[in-house]
C-alpha cells in the first residue's frame, strides 16, 4: 500500500505536534507501507530510510509581499493588520502564501498513492486546506485531525473566538464533506467533532498518537535529576488552562505528612508556562524539592527523563470533558513508568487508563492528588520496579501494528 503524507513539519524539536506527526510517519514505514513525505518545515530535514520532499516556499507572489509588508509595519511602525483582514479573509496572507505553495509541489507529484494522508500541528491545518483544492485527491483523503477547529468548538475552559471564525467553520465544514476518510488521535475527540460537523461520524476512525521507538544513546547527566530519589516528571506546557497549583499543593501536603520524604523526593516541572511564571516562583523559592524550567528542553532529554524518573505526570484542563490525547501519551507508554493522571472524569487519558486506574485524579483535587503520591511513595519504597507502568494492551494500541491493522481494515 502507497500512501502520500502531506504534512506541516518534521522537526521533532519545533512542537510536540511534529513530535507526535514524525512518530506517525516512522510507525507507518515500520508496518511496510510505501511512504512519500512532503513537508512544509522549510529546511532540510531526513528521517531515516523515509523519503522525504521539503516543499519551497513561494517567494513571488501578491500574497507572499503583503504578509512580508505586514511584518514590516507591524515591527517598525506597531501596526498590527492581522486582526482585520483574518476577520474578513478567514486566515492571514502568510497562511495563504503557504497553502499555495504546498498546492503548486503537490501539482508536480507524480507518486501515484493509495491515500493521501494530511498531518499539521497547532492550528495551522496549512495541508488540510491545500489538500481541499486538490479535488482530484479528495476520493483518497484521509484528513488527520489532532485537535477540535475552530478554536471556538474547544471544551471549555480553552474555547475562545478568532478573528475569521466564520470562515474557518466553512473551510472544516468542506473539509469534513470532501475527505474519504477523517482520523482522529482520541475516540472522544472523534464523537466532539463529530457533534459540530455530523459528516465526521460517518467518515471517522482513531489513529491513536504512535510510540517513538526512540533509542537513547548514552545515559545523560543532569543536575537537577537524582536517579535514587522518588521523583515525578511534568513534561509539557502549561497553558492558562492547565493550572499546576493543585499538583504543587498536592506535593506539598504530601511532604508536610511525610517530612522524612524531603530528603529523597523531587518534583520535575519542564514547559512553556508563562501564564504561572508568578505563582511558581513563588513555590520554588519555598519548595526545594522542586525543579521548574520556564521553556522547552532537547526531546532526547525529556524522553530520558521519562524513561528514568518514578512517576510521569500527565496533567490536563479543570473541565468537564478533556477528549484529547496528550502527544506525550505513547512515550508515557513506551517509558513504563506509572502514570498520575490528572484529569476531568471525562477524559481520553483516563478512558485508556480504564474506569478503575487508581492513579488519578481531578487537577484541583489536592487531598486526593497527596494522597495518591504518597501511596506512590510508599510503593516506591518497597521496591522501585513496582511503579513500572506494565500495560501491554496500552503498548500495542500506539504500536505500528495496530497502525497498520487499522489502515488495511480501510
Amino acid at each position: 500500500m502507497k500512501i502520500l503524507i502531506v504534512v506541516d513539519s518534521i522537526n521533532i524539536e519545533d512542537s510536540s505536534g511534529s513530535k507526535a506527526n514524525v512518530a506517525l510517519i516512522n510507525n507507518l514505514k515500520e508496518a511496510g507501507f510505501d511512504i512519500l513525505v512532503y513537508h512544509y518545515t522549510l529546511k532540510s530535514i531526513y528521517l531515516k530510510e523515509i523519503n522525504t520532499i521539503a516543499i519551497p516556499e513561494i517567494k513571488a507572489s501578491i500574497m507572499y509581499f503583503l504578509s512580508r509588508f505586514q511584518r514590516v509595519l507591524n515591527r517598525k511602525f506597531k501596526i498590527n493588520l492581522g486582526v482585520f483582514f483574518e476577520k474578513r479573509l478567514g486566515f492571514s496572507f502568510t497562511f495563504f502564501n503557504d497553502t499555495n505553495s504546498i498546492v503548486k509541489t503537490l501539482k508536480k507529484n507524480l507518486f501515484e498513492p493509495d491515500f493521501v494522508l494530511t498531518l499539521s500541528k497547532g492550528a495551522s491545518f496549512r495541508p488540510h486546506y491545500a489538500v481541499l483544492k486538490l479535488p482530484e485527491l479528495h476520493n483518497k483523503w484521509i484528513a488527520y485531525v489532532h485537535d477540535p477547529y475552530p478554536f471556538h468548538y474547544y471544551p471549555r475552559p480553552y474555547n475562545w473566538v478568532e478573528p475569521g471564525y466564520d470562515k474557518k467553520e466553512f473551510f472544516f465544514r468542506e473539509l469534513s464533506e470532501k475527505a474519504k476518510y477523517s482520523a482522529f488521535p482520541s475516540k472522544l475527540l472523534k464523537e466532539w467533532m463529530g457533534s459540530y460537523f455530523l459528516n465526521f461520524s460517518k467518515t471517522g476512525i482513531v489513529i491513536p498518537h504512535q510510540n517513538s521507538k526512540h533509542e537513547i544513546q548514552n545515559s545523560i547527566d543532569l543536575c537537577y535529576f537524582d536517579h535514587s530519589k522518588f521523583s515525578l516528571l511534568h513534561a509539557g506546557n502549561l497553558m492558562k488552562e492547565r493550572p499546576p497549583e493543585g499538583l504543587i499543593k498536592g506535593f506539598r501536603k504530601f511532604l508536610e505528612r511525610n517530612p522524612k520524604a524531603k530528603n529523597e523526593s523531587k518534583l520535575i516541572l519542564i514547559g512553556n508556562a508563562e501564564e504561572h511564571l508568578e505563582i511558581l516562583e513563588e513555590y520554588i523559592k519555598n519548595t526545594p524539592e522542586m525543579y521548574f524550567y520556564n521553556g522547552n528542553r532537547p526531546f532526547e532529554e525529556v524522553f530520558y527523563l521519562q524513561k528514568n524518573v518514578s512517576v510521569n505526570i500527565i496533567l490536563e484542563s479543570k473541565s468537564e470533558i478533556s477528549p484529547f490525547l496528550p502527544a506525550k501519551f505513547p512515550h508515557c507508554i513506551e517509558a513504563n513508568k506509572i502514570i498520575l493522571s490528572l484529569a476531568p472524569y471525562y477524559s481520553e487519558v483516563r478512558r485508556l487508563l480504564g474506569s478503575n486506574y487508581e492513579f488519578w485524579s481531578e487537577v484541583d483535587d489536592v487531598e486526593k492528588i497527596a494522597v495518591l503520591i504518597e501511596r506512590l511513595y510508599y510503593l516506591w519504597q518497597e521496591n522501585p520496579i513496582s511503579l513500572s507502568l506494565n500495560r501491554r494492551d496500552l503498548e500495542y494500541y500506539v504500536s505500528e501494528a495496530y497502525l497498520k491493522k487499522i489502515l488495511i481494515n480501510l
